[in-house]
This record gives structure tokens, C-alpha cells and sequence, in this order.
């Protein structure tokens, strides 16, 4: 497997403008974290910042453990990161359910860490908000929360970079797939880290060839 193939992460938009699309845009909803504090969606959550969004709920028997806890394995990944130059947030899908006291217990329960926000608010705000990060222009898909539930969204606001990733993929994929919304690095890093990357995807190859192996042996 070549990185060109990359489980179907979507390198950062570096085509957009590098203008921050503002308020106008993402919408200054008001929204209510688990910690029941009161944020603007754009100027307090997204404005100059790099962002992790996904969407959940908290009773979800679906993709939403799975979600959660490879995103708690790049929260770990991170590491002091998180909170202070990178930020993650879960949106709420279901907003009459999870009140800002049922996301605290789901945030204790999987032991996310500080600088992982859980995000509840007005269905017509978290609706609108789902629309403009994840929207995929058909009726019946958007109209069904739980298409929704198995990507990440990556947004570094100052450079207006996007980028999306399976919430299935591995750990240090989506931590991959985040730099890639950072400044461009100088090329000897890059190329270093190339190097590197492709290395741990031959010898996952490897390994899951031995292991086909072993089971037919």
C-alpha cells in the first residue's frame, strides 16, 4: 500500500482561499459544553484555530464507541497538544438527550482528557452546523444523522485548510491527516517524515501478510 492510498483521507484543501471563511459562514451559534459553559461557535471554538470535529450521541450502539475511542487514542497520540494548538470537539446529534450533564458522565466514563469538548445545543443550530462541515449534497444521506457519525472533520482556520478522515482509520493516520491541515513544513521534514510514514504502512503489510500466512499454515 502506497500513502497515495491512504484509506480514503482527504489531504488538506490547500486550493481555498487562505482567508478564514468567519461567522458568515461557520454561524456563531451558541452552544453548551459538558462543563455547561456557554460558547459561540465560531469566535470562541473555531476562530484561528486548528479543530478536530466529529458528530455523536451519547446512546449511539453504532460507530460512536468505535469513534470515541480511536479519538481518545489520538487525544493520547497528541498528547499536551490538545488544548493548546490543536482542539478537539464532538457535536451532539441528538440534542434533546444529551444535556450537558449526560455528556459529562459520557466524558468520565471514556476518560477523555482536557482540551476534548463535548458540544450540545439547539437542533436547528446543530443541524446548520452539520450541514456546512459535513453536508454531502443529498437529501436522504444528510437527512440521516448516522451518516454522519464515521468522519472527522479538520479545520485550521487561519489557513482556511480542510481536511476529513474516517474515524476508523488508524490512530496515527488521523493524527497524519491533521498535520497535513498545519503550515507546509520544509522539505526535509517532509521528506523524513514520508520516509517514516511509508515504513509503518510496509510493515503493517508485513505483518498482516505473516499473519495470512500463519492461518493458512
Amino acid at each position: 500500500m502506497n500513502r497515495r492510498d491512504f484509506l480514503g483521507c482527504h489531504v488538506a484543501d490547500k486550493s481555498r482561499s487562505a482567508a478564514s471563511l468567519g461567522p458568515g459562514y461557520f454561524t456563531n451559534a451558541v452552544l453548551r459544553t459538558h462543563e455547561n459553559k456557554l460558547v459561540r461557535f465560531y469566535e470562541d471554538l473555531i476562530k484561528g484555530k486548528l479543530v478536530v470535529i466529529n458528530f455523536m450521541y451519547a446512546k449511539c450502539q453504532g460507530a460512536c464507541p468505535r469513534a470515541i475511542a480511536n479519538l481518545l487514542k489520538v487525544q493520547q497520540t497528541l498528547h499536551n497538544r490538545v488544548g493548546r494548538d490543536i482542539f478537539m470537539y464532538s457535536i451532539t446529534l441528538k440534542p434533546q438527550e444529551d444535556t450537558p450533564a449526560v455528556l459529562k458522565e459520557y466524558v468520565r466514563i471514556h476518560g477523555v482528557k482536557p482540551g476534548w469538548l463535548f458540544l450540545t445545543g439547539s437542533e436547528y443550530d446543530l443541524t446548520t452546523i452539520r450541514f456546512k462541515l459535513f453536508r454531502w449534497d443529498h437529501p436522504v444521506v444528510d437527512y440521516d444523522i448516522d451518516q454522519h457519525t464515521g468522519m472527522v472533520r479538520i479545520i485550521n482556520d487561519t489557513l482556511n485548510r480542510w481536511g476529513m478522515c474516517p474515524t476508523s482509520a488508524k490512530p496515527y493516520q488521523i493524527v497524519e491527516a491533521i498535520t497535513w491541515a498545519e503550515p507546509t513544513k520544509p522539505l526535509e521534514v517532509r521528506l523524513r517524515e514520508n520516509i517514516e510514514a511509508q515504513a509503518r504502512i510496509n510493515q503493517e503489510a508485513r505483518e498482516a501478510a505473516l499473519a495470512e500466512a500463519a492461518g493458512h499454515g
